[in-house]
């Protein structure tokens, strides 16, 4: 039968709101058509031009600069003779007359330890005074270059290369997972306890809350540890040599990438530099604490960096130029398989092809399912290789655990229970975060589909979404442990410019940088308050005799000038 002329009419408040629903979902997801009024891009990213070198004054500041925080890493190497996080057993300075005394010295050993992060700190924020100026939006009119600051980053790090390890025990449960592989076991079945022993030496290492803890990492990681295992057996300190080593690769291939992504993305590369590769926690959790974010964040790096010279080249992506497209997509398929949130890089190289090749439905499909294909191939190739299968998959929330005050769920999780309790309902922690964690993810999630669709439409580089989809995931987690803010960082370094992004990013790392204990667990109250005064004494001090000789205060006609570019 057909329709009245009022039926149709009252179809006609119904289809409305259908056109006005679908129109909103649109507007929110950034395919509407409409370039949004405030962008995320516009809010941190602003182009950043290369500055003249250094004048004759200036050089020799830098000079000083250097030297203090060689000073400062020394005094880190030094005091964690005592102060760092030393193995249980097979401690190579216990006994000795010179080289142990730091273990019986404990307080001043802490003082040490934590005066010389203090100088390398503080030395990172001079040092940025001649890279992006001062932290109101200011930029150097003159800047130190690439060779200065790789010479000053190679002095600040070869001290933390020969230091016992510092602010993390994780390189224990490393070797005990490698030992376990090494011996044809299942690392994502079993921990260290129940594999090793308790009365293992690897085992005995190992933090008490992971040693009945199956492995959380990619089985590349375990492959490497495993070799590192046939080279070492169970000695403790050439496993930790070798794990470094693994760990300062990773660190040289954010070196190398870092300022080329920067460079694509019209950012001054030492400035990317300085903030990215020689923050504090870098230095502190890549290099001294000998994590294996370095090696994850130097391959997802290096293989944007190689992806994206396909990507935005001008010659059709057939022959040479795909062989680069399929070799960065191979290390960041690779980084994935260390830790799995790298992974995330293939899908923002993904969107910048598909947009090259047309940003529609096929060109999206075709670029899905080359890079699908290349990680489906690589992620096989190695489970099956390493002999290690798909088990990890399975263990990749081990790290949740750990309540981490740094996680915005857990913190408001936190919170509520405590709130709770003081209020007398009783302790409802578990339960509120059973609610803030899942819709955390949620709200990353979209975010990350956000940024995706920004770079598919081109309203974003793909570094800069990278980065800003990162951020979201590790500010969402449910865990974030210091060295996670390096996922974010890193990549965001390249790209984000605006003192929005800037100051906070400088302000936390220095923050987070000095309030953790170098011994990777905690002492007594008493002994960092006292090493806290005697910290605070020694820098007044420091500060005092150097006034002279660093530029503790912003010089007139040197920093103070304002970037006409916006950085």
């Amino acid at each position: 039968m057909p329709q009245t002329e009022t039926e149709h009419e009252s179809d006609a408040p119904a289809r409305s709101r259908v056109e006005h629903a679908g129109a909103f979902v649109k507007r929110v997801l950034g395919i509407d058509g409409r370039s949004p009024r405030h962008s995320v891009a516009d809010a941190l990213h602003g182009d950043e031009t290369e500055a003249p070198g250094l004048n004759a004054h200036e050089t020799r500041q830098l000079h000083w600069i250097r030297l203090f925080g060689a000073t400062g890493a020394v005094l880190m190497a030094v005091g964690a003779l005592g102060a760092g996080a030393q193995p249980v057993l097979q401690n190579p300075v216990q006994g000795l007359r010179l080289l142990g005394l730091p273990a019986r010295m404990t307080s001043a050993t802490l003082s040490m330890t934590l005066t010389g992060t203090v100088m390398v700190v503080l030395a990172w924020l001079l040092l940025g005074r001649f890279a992006i100026g001062n932290m109101r939006g200011g930029h150097a009119p003159r800047q130190l270059s690439r060779s200065q600051l790789d010479r000053t980053l190679l002095l600040w790090v070869i001290p933390l290369t020969v230091a016992p390890p510092m602010f993390s025990r994780d390189v224990y449960s490393y070797l005990a997972q490698s030992e376990i592989t090494a011996r044809g076991l299942d690392p994502y079945a079993i921990g260290p306890a129940g594999a090793l022993g308790v009365d293992n030496v690897l085992t005995r290492t190992v933090p008490n809350i992971w040693r009945d803890t199956p492995a959380p990492y990619g089985p590349l990681f375990l492959w490497m540890g495993k070799g590192i295992t046939w080279l070492t057996g169970e000695n403790i300190v050439a496993g930790i040599f070798l794990h470094r080593l693994l760990a300062l690769a990773g660190v040289g291939m954010i070196v190398w990438a870092l300022p080329r992504l920067a460079r694509r993305c019209g950012v001054s590369g030492v400035s990317a530099l300085w903030l990215g590769a020689a923050n504090p926690l870098v230095l502190f959790h890549l290099v001294a604490g000998i994590h294996n974010e370095a090696l994850m964040i130097g391959l997802m790096l290096a293989g944007v960096e190689i992806a994206l010279r396909a990507v935005e080249g001008t010659e059709p992506i057939r022959g040479r130029v795909l062989l680069l497209l399929l070799a960065g997509a191979t290390l960041i398929a690779l980084s994935s398989t260390i830790k799995i949130p790298s992974l995330l890089a293939l899908g923002f190289v993904g969107m910048a092809l598909a947009r090259r090749w047309g940003a529609n439905f096929k060109a999206l499909l075709s670029a899905a399912v080359l890079f699908g294909a290349v990680t489906v191939a690589v992620t096989v190739f190695v489970s099956t290789a390493s002999g290690l299968g798909m088990g990890w998959t399975q263990t990749l929330g081990t790290a949740t655990e750990v309540r981490s005050w740094m996680s915005i769920p857990t913190l408001l999780g936190l919170g509520t229970g405590l709130v709770g309790v003081l209020l007398g309902l009783g302790d409802h922690t578990t339960a509120v975060l059973s609610l803030t964690r899942p819709i955390a993810s949620v709200i990353a999630g979209f975010i990350t589909l956000r940024m995706l669709i920004a770079v598919l439409v081109g309203r974003i580089h793909p570094v800069g979404a990278l980065g800003v989809s990162l951020g979201a995931i590790v500010l969402l987690f449910p865990v974030v442990q210091p060295w996670y803010l390096l996922w974010a960082v890193i990549p965001l370094a390249a790209w984000a410019t605006r003192p929005v992004f800037r100051i906070p990013t400088i302000a936390f790392s220095s923050f987070v940088s000095v309030i953790l204990m170098p011994n990777g667990a905690e002492y007594e109250p008493f002994m960092i308050v006292q090493a806290a005064i005697a910290t605070a004494i020694v820098s007044i001090v420091l500060i005092f005799v150097t006034r002279n000789r660093l530029p503790w205060r912003p010089q007139p006609g040197t920093t103070e000038q304002t970037n006409p570019a916006g950085a």
